[in-house]
């Protein structure tokens, strides 16, 4: 969408204030069915079970915060994770890949994602890997932007009783072709 228009920022100062804000953009995703790792319902601090340690993790490194605002408002957040593995040092992993349920639609989530692939590419990074919860259709999205299934884990999610769903392994080559 040529007229997505958001300002990027990446590795900014992780304040308890931005912290709030990451946390509170997570917490609307899961409780709108975004595949952020919970169900819904969800609270804040059911979120900051897994945000506080991924925070330090991104503060002491080795993993980098990718944010997104339209204007003054965060609205797309992404996780550049570290292997933490000298032989898969040349790709990365991207997680908590999220926009904000009110700005669905709006062209966000692909905008994020080409930064993504370009901040990739300037890490030298020769590919990026993620993982979507089959079921919603994700896959499809992630498909339109170059990335290309992998693997599955049929069954790995257990998002209810009776619920299982796949872990879709998806990876996207930054190598330029030949």
């Amino acid at each position: 969408m040529g007229g997505v228009s958001l300002r990027f920022v990446l590795d900014p100062d992780l304040t308890p204030s931005l912290r709030t804000e990451i946390v509170a953009l997570w917490t609307d995703a899961s409780n709108a069915g975004g595949a952020v790792g919970f169900v819904p319902p969800v609270t804040a601090a059911d979120v900051r079970t897994i945000a506080d340690p991924t925070f330090v993790d991104i503060t002491e490194g080795p993993d980098r915060l990718l944010l997104g605002y339209d204007g003054a408002r965060l609205v797309a957040v992404l996780i550049f994770c570290d292997n933490r593995f000298g032989l898969k040092a040349h790709w990365c992993v991207l997680k908590r890949v999220m926009v904000h349920p009110d700005a669905q639609g709006s062209g966000y989530g692909a905008a994020l994602m080409r930064e993504a692939t370009r901040l990739g590419r300037e890490m030298g990074h020769e590919a990026l890997h993620l993982t979507v919860r089959d079921g919603l259709g994700l896959d499809g999205f992630y498909r339109r932007l170059g990335y290309r299934e992998v693997g599955r884990l049929p069954g790995a999610l257990r998002v209810a009783p009776g619920d299982d769903r796949d872990e879709i392994l998806m990876w996207l080559d930054l190598t330029p072709a030949d």
